[in-house]
């Protein structure tokens, strides 16, 4: 660079002659805005300028070269002449691109001579830089912005968010505090920064469920349900879940049914989180909605008042069942047994029958209807029951009944009681009897003969007999019999002698029949 300037200075005639000078003074500009190169020239006062003209070194392949301004490709306006023919050559550049970035040399040509500068002005082309400190805050959080420059020069900053101006470039976040911001020069708006984004998180808003279709909803029908809410950053579908009358359905942004029953009737409602908490709730409720399944009516059934029915009383048939909207007509059909055919008796929820007759038995069944259809009952028998004459005197003669059997079974009990009462008395003389005989018996060993007395009685058997009849008598039956035996033993039996063996067997024969005619058979009967 500097051999290719000697070179210049060397053909110029009168170089070394009077005071040439030019000087400079570098500056720093922002991209966008104007700038002065501040530039002084001086020389010999016989000499008069007639021509001025800036210079812009570029390099090419390693060699310096200097360029007119007026040959860039700009503006007409971009470089401007600010200076004079006298002393003053200073150069004014407008709307600073970083292209202008570079080194600028100045030459002029007089009356008799011409002279180039033998230094540059520099142009150093920077840029503002805007800050958001920090970029992502949560609401309530303190935020800074900072503008840089790059030139030393001081400037007066100014702030704009999405083009309007902020007052304060130091602030607590608000939600809608969130956006871009740029900084500016002031009076030179025009001239920015690039913009940055301050990011403000907060608890979902506005969270609302929706119903889509938004209208009735008819059994079978689809519908989709949805959830939405303002919040940063944004929900995830993770984020959100749908509750049944409090009960949890499932996670997700919507939830879609597709064939609609009776039983999806209900509140509804969502909540959602994004990881940040609200006055200590990490999720947030939407309002409840309410889902309203219309279908035509079903389970209708006939209920009768009262169930049995007289001839000549009134009876109420109710038809009822489940419906939405509610069923708002009803008919009454009946099937006589003579006609298998059904005839419409009558209409409205209720069918009144005042006075009952034969004609009016026979199957009974309703029909109930709303706007989306009708279904019928099952049927129901109305009979008439068969009338029951003393139907007042029947609890008094069944009580009569009860109490004469109660009394019947009570005197059985006595008399069987008494019955054995007696007979155990009995029992207990006889033995007393036998225990007499038997010490006497013993006393007296000098009677002819010893008497035993059997006496065989039974629990239910009268009281004993007064008389004694011999058992070849005639016996009257006229009550129950005892019989007794007695036995006579003689005074002194003989003993068997020692020579007597060969008549064993007739002793033993004879003793047989002594014993046999010691046996006396008694009968003993109670008269009544």
């Amino acid at each position: 660079m500097e051999s290719l300037m000697l070179i210049i200075l060397v053909i110029m005639p009168g170089v070394w002659s009077g005071d040439w000078k030019v000087t400079f003074k570098s500056q720093c500009a922002l991209k966008g805005t104007s700038v002065v190169l501040k530039c002084k020239y001086d020389y010999p006062g016989s000499h008069l300028v007639t021509s001025v003209g800036w210079y812009k070194a570029r390099y090419v392949s390693g060699r310096g070269m200097l360029y007119p301004l007026s040959d860039q490709p700009s503006s007409p306006d971009h470089f401007k002449y600010a200076g004079n023919y006298r002393s003053d050559c200073s150069l004014e550049i407008n709307d600073v691109q970083h292209s202008d970035e570079g080194q600028y040399y100045f030459g002029f040509r007089t009356t008799f001579n011409r002279w180039m500068s033998r230094t540059s002005s520099h142009l150093s082309v920077k840029k503002l830089t805007a800050y958001v400190q920090p970029g992502t805050v949560t609401e309530g959080d303190d935020v800074s912005l900072t503008c840089e420059s790059g030139c030393d020069t001081p400037v007066n900053i100014v702030w704009l968010k999405d083009g309007l101006p902020v007052l304060n470039p130091v602030f607590k976040a608000r939600r809608e505090d969130a956006g871009r911001y740029r900084c500016a020069i002031l009076g030179q708006e025009s001239v920015r920064s690039a913009s940055v984004a301050l990011n403000v998180q907060y608890a979902p808003e506005k969270v609302t469920l929706s119903m889509s279709p938004s209208g009735d909803i008819v059994t079978g029908s689809s519908m989709i349900l949805s959830c939405s809410s303002d919040a940063s950053p944004p929900v995830t579908q993770s984020g959100y879940s749908l509750y049944k009358d409090g009960h949890f359905i499932r996670s997700g942004q919507s939830h879609t049914i597709s064939d609609v029953q009776p039983s999806h009737s209900g509140l509804y409602y969502c909540q959602a989180g994004n990881n940040i908490s609200r006055r200590g709730k990490d999720f947030i409720k939407s309002a409840e909605v309410h889902l309203d399944v219309q279908y035509q009516p079903v389970n209708i059934s006939v209920s009768m008042s009262p169930p049995d029915v007289a001839a000549g009383s009134s009876v109420n048939l109710t038809c009822s069942g489940d419906a939405n909207p509610a069923a708002d007509n009803y008919s009454w059909y009946r099937r006589t047994a003579s006609s298998r055919s059904m005839v419409q008796v009558g209409s409205g929820q209720v069918l009144s029958i005042p006075s009952v007759e034969a004609s009016h038995t026979g199957l009974y069944y309703c029909q109930a209807r709303n706007r989306l259809g009708e279904n019928n009952s099952t049927e129901v028998l109305l009979a008439m029951k068969e009338e029951q004459h003393g139907s007042q005197s029947l609890p008094i003669t069944a009580g009569i009944g009860v109490a004469l059997f109660v009394t019947l079974v009570l005197a059985l009990l006595l008399l069987w009681r008494k019955q054995r009462t007696n007979a155990e008395k009995k029992q207990t003389v006889s033995e007393s009897r036998l225990s007499e005989i038997g010490s006497s018996s013993s006393a007296t060993e000098d009677l002819p003969n010893s008497i035993y007395v059997n006496i065989h009685t039974f629990p239910s058997s009268p009281p004993p007999a007064t008389d004694i009849t011999p058992h070849n008598a005639p016996v009257s039956y006229e009550d129950e019999v005892t019989y007794s035996t007695v036995t006579i033993k003689p005074r002194n039996p003989r003993p068997p002698h020692q020579g007597d063996n060969n008549r064993a067997p007739q002793d033993s024969r004879s003793k047989t029949r002594e014993n046999d005619e010691s046996v006396i058979y008694a009968t003993m009967a109670k008269s009544r």
